[in-house]
């Protein structure tokens, strides 16, 4: 059992949002959907929840899914509980297992204290938690977060992937989108996106592994196959050979799709 999109094609007007798109997660999986502004990350998730048609290709979803849109979802003018116990009420879910879940879902978050805030007095932090918490609440087999860690602070996006590696410890399969590469190391499987295409899909062992080339570090810049990290350059090698005073170095995910991008770039 797995639910995904296959060979997915989107477009707005004449522009392409996604051009032939796979993707495919299982119960206890984590995909993490990496790329920029524009890379088509937020029409995957409306693809895979059912609020954009598409022009091509097959989607496969359940028949409930659990949602975060990038806003994060959260009413401003209700309270932390009263904005679970809408969305339970929306769901249909009768008020004693609802109880119970919203308690729960409370205390995992953190947000026990601020059951009474309103939605516009909480922190960033404290809205992802609880757009994900919401979404989280009908207890779904698939629950889709479109980037829910953009902006916060290193302590809230660690609290907020916690929560994410638990509902895939619950066996709930999770698509989550991203605009940092290093997020994408907690993912089963990786998909990175530039305006819409694909650049790498896999697991992450796989997606490093097929990168082609080596990748060396440098003092200086050399050339336009070079980019900065940290104080150092970093440049990518087609053909294996090293730039002068360079040091070979092992690839990260963000090597790997730094150097897809070029060479999509570069592709006739």
């Amino acid at each position: 059992m797995s639910w995904g999109l296959d060979g997915v094609t989107v477009r707005f007007g004449g522009d392409v949002a996604l051009d032939d798109v796979s993707v495919s997660v299982s119960p206890g999986d984590i995909a993490v959907i990496v790329g920029g502004d524009g890379a088509g990350k937020s029409t995957l998730c409306r693809v895979l929840v059912g609020l954009t048609p598409i022009e091509s290709g097959v989607v496969r979803r359940p028949e409930r899914i659990g949602f975060q849109p990038e806003s994060s979802g959260v009413w401003a003018d209700l309270s932390v509980a009263e904005n679970l116990e809408f969305v339970a009420s929306a769901y249909g879910l009768e008020s004693g297992p609802a109880g119970r879940r919203i308690s729960y879902l409370l205390e995992i978050t953190g947000l026990g204290t601020a059951r009474d805030r309103l939605g516009r007095n909480l922190s960033g932090g404290m809205r992802q938690k609880l757009g994900v918490a919401m979404a989280l609440l009908s207890e779904p087999p698939l629950l889709v977060l479109d980037e829910p860690s953009t902006g916060l602070d290193p302590v809230s996006r660690l609290e907020l992937w916690s929560m994410i590696a638990l509902a895939s410890e619950e066996e709930r399969a999770v698509v989550a989108t991203t605009a940092y590469v290093d997020e994408a190391s907690r993912a089963t499987t990786v998909l990175a996106l530039d305006e819409g295409a694909v650049l790498a899909w896999g697991s992450v062992d796989a997606v490093l592994a097929a990168m082609p080339g080596r990748i060396y570090e440098t003092a200086e810049r050399a050339g336009a196959s070079s980019w900065r990290r940290g104080r150092a350059w970093r440049v990518w090698s087609g053909d294996g050979t090293a730039p002068s005073g360079a040091r070979e170095t092992t690839p990260d995910l963000a090597d790997v799709v730094t150097v897809a991008a070029l060479t999509r770039e570069t592709r006739p």
